[in-house]
């Protein structure tokens, strides 16, 4: 009997199996590979101390767990919690994570980690998308877990709040001693220095002062001035003989060269990150008279105020407001700088080369301002289209060619020999004290050297490897975070949108152009010198 298709069909389901396949061996589970981050605030031999107890506390911990390998101990020793920048170790700990050396890291408490909950969160939150989860032992916090970053910002606010604190009792001191007339400035300007609790002259440096003075009663410019130390190899305040426009300002408008003194030109804010600003009106300034000795008599120091209020009212009379091309844009063939003019109503920008000596000496011409503007917008526009992909991997490249030129670095290399060696030492001290073969006393004063000797050299080997590009990728990610911020469409020149992108421009007797970006990228554009 024929079976029918509908017949057929139910019987080729029945009779269809399923293959089982064995699962393969799962093989063991990675090890995790575990940092662990100490700070301590000061360098007294307490803190010291301190320091090496949590070093092998670490060291002991992640070695007791199986699944657990060390990779590497971070330590700062002496240095504030509350700037990220200032804290070496902490800054080579992100760099090895960014690098994918690290799993986990541990740390006794957020405070140790960072009092600023801004600078805490981000880092937190790089880290978490690169995989890497921080352990807070005081806290019982793993900001792997998914409720983690929300308890670290509230532990992260109370460390703020106890550096704030900390700040504000400095600062109350501060203005005691200032409206007391008894305060003693941290810091001297030029020609003082701290005796004891009093303010002395340096006799060698006043000299300079007086000098400057003179001068610019004289009729000399401060960049004269400027010019005629740094001629002469004066040292200057941090050390160095190149003075600049800027420090002979300084000094002319200092009040303390007359034995007054006027505290608090400038505030920290209360919050944190704190910021220096300029005190104009926000905070309480004190004036107090005959504080110290002086090196210029009152009259001289209010003669050159003077002078300078009438020089100053000159040169903004002079002067038109500043324009985005001014000292931005450069010859090609004779490197001078290009000068704004403008002829028969139309704003050109001429290379001075060429305007002094002539055509042999330079074939660079001059340039319409409107095709220079028209030329950006076209850059501009081509970096919101395509910039984002090619600066990405700029950055990738940058990084792929320091790495690859730093790996046999000759002083890498033995950088990497001297950190292996004072590894060793370390762990045959460690075992040497455990089984009780060295004097406590001993142990701590060794185990204290090695581990700033260790520190060093690591710092060392960051300095070196941090030379070889990290500048230029720093550089382009911030052009990739600003270029970000801005429009989508620029319809017209705008002035402070080609500032921050551009640092430069070249141009020479070719009809092109070249923008050289803020991380030193150059993009080439024609332009048109007959404007329609």
């Amino acid at each position: 009997m024929r079976q029918s298709p509908a017949t057929n069909g139910n019987l080729a389901r029945e009779q269809k199996r399923t293959i089982v396949i064995e699962a393969a061996k799962r093989p063991e589970a990675q090890k995790l590979r575990v940092a662990a981050y100490c700070r301590v605030s000061s360098d007294s031999s307490d803190q010291l101390n301190s320091f090496m107890a949590q070093m092998h506390y670490y060291t002991a911990l992640i070695q007791s767990k199986e699944n657990w390998t060390l990779t590497d101990l971070y330590a700062d020793g002496g240095v504030t919690g509350t700037s990220a920048e200032k804290r070496p170790e902490f800054q080579r700990l992100l760099l090895d994570c960014r690098r994918g050396c690290v799993d986990k890291i541990l740390v006794k408490s957020i405070s140790r980690f960072a009092r600023n909950t801004k600078d805490c969160l981000k880092t937190v939150r790089e880290l978490k998308a690169l995989g890497v989860g921080v352990y807070f032992e005081e806290q019982n916090i793993d900001t792997a877990n998914t409720s983690g970053e929300m308890l670290t910002t509230i532990f992260a606010a109370i460390a703020e709040k106890e550096s704030i604190s900390i700040s504000e009792n400095m600062r109350w001191s501060y203005q005691r001693r200032m409206q007391s007339g008894t305060f003693i400035p941290p810091s001297l300007p030029y020609g003082y220095i701290h005796q004891g609790r009093d303010i002395a002259i340096d006799q060698k440096a006043a000299e300079i002062v007086r000098r400057v003075f003179a001068e610019y009663l004289s009729g000399h410019s401060v960049e004269q001035i400027a010019a005629g130390l740094s001629r002469d190899k004066v040292p200057c305040r941090y050390g160095g003989t190149d003075w600049n426009a800027m420090s002979v300002l300084y000094l002319l408008t200092n009040e303390k060269y007359t034995g007054d003194s006027l505290w608090q030109k400038y505030y920290t804010t209360e919050t944190l990150p704190f910021h220096c600003k300029r005190n104009r009106g926000e905070r309480e300034a004190y004036f107090a008279e005959d504080t110290h000795e002086g090196i210029i008599s009152r009259s001289d120091f209010e003669a050159v105020q003077r002078l300078a209020a009438q020089r100053g009212k000159r040169i903004a009379a002079a002067q038109h407001l500043p324009y985005p091309f001014r000292r931005k844009i450069y010859c090609g063939n004779c490197g001078t700088v290009f000068r704004r003019k403008v002829v028969r109503g139309v704003v050109y920008w001429s290379c001075m080369g060429h305007d002094k000596r002539g055509q042999e000496s330079c074939a660079t011409t001059q340039i319409p301002e409107e095709a220079l503007q028209a030329a950006f917008l076209r850059v501009y526009h081509k970096l919101k289209l395509h910039g984002e992909m090619i600066l990405q991997q700029l950055v990738r490249d940058l990084r792929s060619v320091r790495e690859h030129r730093m790996l046999w670095n000759p002083d890498v290399v033995e950088l990497n020999k001297r950190i292996c060696e004072i590894t060793d030492q370390d762990r045959m001290l460690a075992e040497m004290n455990r089984l009780g073969l060295v004097d406590p006393d001993i142990f701590i004063a060794q185990s204290n050297e090695l581990a700033w000797q260790l520190c060093t050299a690591k710092q060392e080997k960051e300095r070196i490897l941090g030379a070889g590009g990290d500048d230029a990728v720093s550089k382009t990610q911030d052009l990739l975070e600003t270029l970000e911020t801005m429009p989508e469409f620029l319809p017209d020149f705008d002035g402070e949108v080609f500032s921050e992108l551009v640092k430069r421009i070249t141009a020479d007797e070719r009809d092109i152009v070249q923008f050289h970006l803020q991380n030193g990228l150059a993009l080439s554009e024609p332009i048109e010198r007959r404007m329609r």
